[in-house]
């Protein structure tokens, strides 16, 4: 790999933001140095923002390409390529891409088998065809009768680095309050009041069958695999309590300030969505990121289902002043790379992998500002 310099930029740091230069050889960063750089070789970045390469740790976004349309399912490959561009377009260069098993619909995306999918990414990567650094984010849920049948072709693969456990059946957890859920799945699904009420009758006989013995099943997975393992939607003490004994590392998308804070006092990292900040709250009616953040509580951002809100959500918590820019970034950057054990990447430091993001900001009509991605390197080779 060829060595590359970047000055005249605003380099964001672990703990500032400085106007320098960054120089990179063999796919990782050699220097930083502060200042003027006086050489006439490299990339003139033109005093923009240089960031280390967003990771993203949860985005439903590969799985809204491979179906996007109720029922209409996309070939792999196109499907994966238009996800990777996207992600990248918005500064990801390291993504996990989270795929859920188990429903008992066998013609849904969560009811049928990844096996293909699973090969796509691997051909992708092999030939080179992809911008961003894709692992498995394997979303489980746990009432559904076929999940661990599901999660077969995941066994053993190298590119699974994240197991979420998840429980959607109404009444507790994201839809505790269960008009929201009402109002999700009459809008979104099209579903009937009369179709709501049998599955919530339907999704309750199944979570007292299942839930419990799959659980099981996947924290022993994670922990014979070593594989990082996050609890999903908690909202009372006894959640969290749970997921801290059975080795969890993550608190995803917590619904109430009582279970963010019992996550801290835990050592639990709380993540939230980047979609929450961006909106001003959840769309499910829970707490909000922000507010977790002015409490201190907020430790990692994902994209969900918007890759772009990461960076958005960044700056929207740096311009209302809830968290420097560097703290800011370390959301979408550092924390979630450590969280996942890749201490190789996540921050502007020598050593470190040359996952580099170009960021200016723009004046808006109306007073808005908007982050724009200009350019992206990853391991020191431009891919936009």
């Amino acid at each position: 790999m060829s060595a590359s310099v970047f000055k005249n930029a605003r380099l964001v740091l672990a703990d500032e933001v400085v106007h320098g230069s960054v120089a990179t050889q063999d796919g990782r960063i050699a220097s930083v140095d502060s200042g003027t750089f006086s050489g006439p070789a490299g990339w003139d970045l033109e005093g923009d923002y240089l960031l280390p390469g967003l990771v993203e740790i949860h985005t439903d976004n590969f799985e809204r390409h491979l179906m996007p349309r109720p029922k209409v399912q996309w070939a792999e490959m196109p499907a994966l390529l238009a996800h990777d561009a996207e992600v990248a377009a918005a500064g990801i260069t390291t993504v996990f891409d989270a795929l859920g098993v188990g429903d008992a619909d066998p013609d849904s995306l969560r009811g049928s088998t990844w096996t293909g999918v699973i090969d796509t990414i691997d051909t992708g990567s092999r030939q080179n065809l992809l911008r961003a650094d894709h692992h498995l984010h394997v979303r489980c849920e746990l009432p559904a009768p076929n999940t661990i049948e599901l999660f077969e072709p995941f066994h053993g693969h190298e590119r699974l680095s994240l197991i979420s456990l998840m429980d959607h059946t109404p009444g507790q957890r994201q839809w505790e309050d269960i008009e929201q859920a009402r109002i999700y799945y009459t809008g979104k699904k099209g579903w009937s009041d009369d179709k709501f009420e049998r599955q919530v009758e339907h999704a309750s006989r199944l979570q007292a069958e299942y839930a419990q013995p799959h659980r099981a099943y996947f924290v022993d997975y994670c922990r014979s695999n070593g594989i990082a393992m996050a609890s999903h939607d908690d909202t009372t003490e006894a959640h969290v309590e749970q997921a801290h004994r059975e080795g969890a590392s993550m608190s995803e998308f917590p619904t109430t300030l009582l279970a963010a804070r019992a996550a801290r006092e835990r050592g639990l990292l709380n993540v939230m969505g980047g979609p929450n900040v961006v909106r001003g709250g959840s769309h499910s009616g829970n707490v909000a990121a922000s507010d977790l953040a002015r409490q201190g509580l907020l430790d990692i951002l994902s994209s969900d289902y918007v890759p772009g809100s990461l960076l958005s959500a960044v700056m929207r918590l740096e311009g209302d002043g809830i968290l420097s820019l560097p703290r800011a970034v370390a959301t979408v950057t550092r924390n979630p790379a450590r969280a996942t054990g890749m201490n190789d990447r996540g921050e502007i430091a020598a050593g470190l992998r040359a996952d580099l993001v170009q960021v200016r900001l723009v004046d808006l009509p109306g007073g808005a500002r908007q982050a724009v991605v200009r350019a992206v390197w990853r391991e020191g080779q431009r891919v936009l």
